[in-house]
């Protein structure tokens, strides 16, 4: 009779201790945790760094307005992105690449249009095997010529 109550004893105080729970969920969800914060992390400065790539291209663009002719702008966006590319966050300027041209149907139009490379970015680094967005980010800026 001894014998089996003192296994009893012993498992249902084991049942009843609760001291390493914390640690154990910790190690079951921390890296799901951490993952999902660097995913958020990467994505967000892919995101920014795509942001910051439009806003060259319309900031360009509107500099280029004040050109006389083709080659005019083309040189003003030449300056502004050599300029000023620099400051932007996530962008690193000698990955980028550009073309400034009136729009082809009756050139009312100026076009920036602005490649990045972003294989810098960390984003590829983080999830190998699933699909991601293009390693180029591209963006394009359009503005009208000679005003209304």
């Amino acid at each position: 009779m001894v014998r089996n109550v003192i296994p009893t004893v012993i498992s249902r105080r084991f049942q009843m201790d609760t001291s390493g729970t914390s640690a154990v969920e910790f190690a079951l969800l921390s890296p799901i945790f951490i993952l999902l914060l660097l995913g958020m992390v990467a994505y967000g400065i892919y995101f920014g760094a795509a942001n910051s790539i439009q806003q060259i291209a319309a900031d360009a663009a509107r500099t280029a307005i004040s050109g006389l002719n083709q080659t005019e702008r083309q040189t003003l966006v030449a300056s502004f992105v050599t300029n000023n590319a620099g400051g932007y966050p996530f962008v690193d300027a000698s990955k980028l690449t550009y073309q400034a041209n009136d729009s082809v149907a009756d050139g009312s139009q100026f076009v920036v249009s602005i490649q990045y490379d972003a294989r810098n970015l960390p984003i590829w680094n983080l999830f190998p095997g699933i699909a991601m967005p293009g390693t180029t980010i591209t963006r394009k800026s359009t503005i009208r010529v000679g005003g209304i």
